[in-house]
């Protein structure tokens, strides 16, 4: 299986030894942002050789320091491997990716294995799918979720759409990198369940902040108020793993100053493509659009860099001011 391919953001290619399957050794992983870095951290830690390139030499330095050998090109990055993963930030980088002149599916071995972990439209793992195929190459779309602290822990859930076999094979360094896996169903539908997911989490995002903000504000003790949601029906992975409130959750992004989360310009991207899904289809969104048109106020007060969860600061300001 074979090879890799650049993105704005990087590249990394893995040899795995022990871990997986005989016929599936050599691996062009491509990303070592907040997410790849760790994850191509983890596939060193499971015995696989990685080998990297990204264009930021910051990131390669980073990737260095945990196992993962520098290549000087994509050419050089991807030559001889057997499988190319991949995570990159946007629809145009994936398919320059991948489609592109100096991309993976040229410069893939015929028989390789191509994972793209990226979030992006639905119609984009459709639109490569065909092109590797023609050439020899196998493709699924498998994006993530358990952001960046699944990602540094190797408890990222796995949402792959493509061919069941396509899957299978896919799934030692799945498991090497994560801790659930789903095959959901034909190509592009690992987008559809994750646009989905992530949907429902900046809704749930956003409800949590306001009314925290709300309950804080009637006087009640952040610290008891959390206690008693954690216990109630309001419960849910916003209130007992990602707190917007700082000093909660210890290892929520809250906690250090909204930093080395999920950023809310991603957030606002992930939304705007889920958004767009359901004008495709014509499916009411009347949470998912007020939530989007929400975050990006966020954004557009210069904090599209911070955790999402800190429209949880934006409230607490609007609700203080006189």
């Amino acid at each position: 299986m074979a090879t890799g391919a650049l993105t704005t953001r990087c590249l990394l290619t893995i040899s795995i030894r022990g871990f997986s399957s005989k016929a599936d050794k050599n691996v062009a992983f491509l990303g070592l942002g907040n997410m790849g870095g760790f994850m191509a951290a983890n596939l060193v830690k499971k015995g696989f050789n990685v080998r990297g390139y990204d264009p930021s030499k910051d990131a390669l330095t980073a990737a260095a320091k945990n196992g993962v050998t520098g290549a000087s090109s994509i050419a050089a990055a991807v030559d001889g491997v057997d499988v190319v993963v991949s995570i990159l930030p946007s629809n145009k980088i994936v398919l320059d990716t991948y489609l592109g002149k100096d991309g993976v599916v040229n410069h893939a071995t015929k028989g390789a294995l191509l994972i793209d972990s990226s979030t992006v439209d639905p119609n984009v793992p459709k639109e490569i799918f065909p092109v590797a195929t023609e050439k020899g190459v196998n493709f699924i779309d498998a994006p993530v979720s358990g952001g960046v602290m699944g990602a540094q822990n190797a408890t990222l859930a796995f949402m792959a759409g493509g061919r069941k076999e396509d899957f299978d094979r896919s799934l030692p360094l799945l498991k090497a990198m994560g801790a659930k896996q789903f095959h959901c169903g034909q190509i592009g539908s690992g987008q559809v369940a994750k646009l989905t997911n992530n949907m429902l989490m900046g809704i749930t995002g956003m409800a949590t902040a306001e009314c925290m903000n709300m309950g804080i504000k009637m006087g009640l003790d952040p610290k008891v108020l959390l206690d008693v949601l954690n216990n109630s029906s309001a419960r849910s992975w916003s209130t007992e793993v990602y707190c917007p409130v700082p000093g909660l959750v210890p290892t929520a992004p809250s906690s250090r100053n909204y930093d080395g989360g999920f950023k809310n310009e991603l957030m606002v991207k992930d939304l705007e493509l889920a958004s767009g899904m359901a004008l495709g289809i014509r499916s009411p969104i009347p949470l998912g659009a007020v939530t989007t048109q929400l975050y990006r106020i966020v954004q557009s007060r210069g904090y599209g860099q911070k955790d999402f969860s800190f429209i949880f600061q934006l409230l607490k300001e609007e609700s203080e001011k006189k």
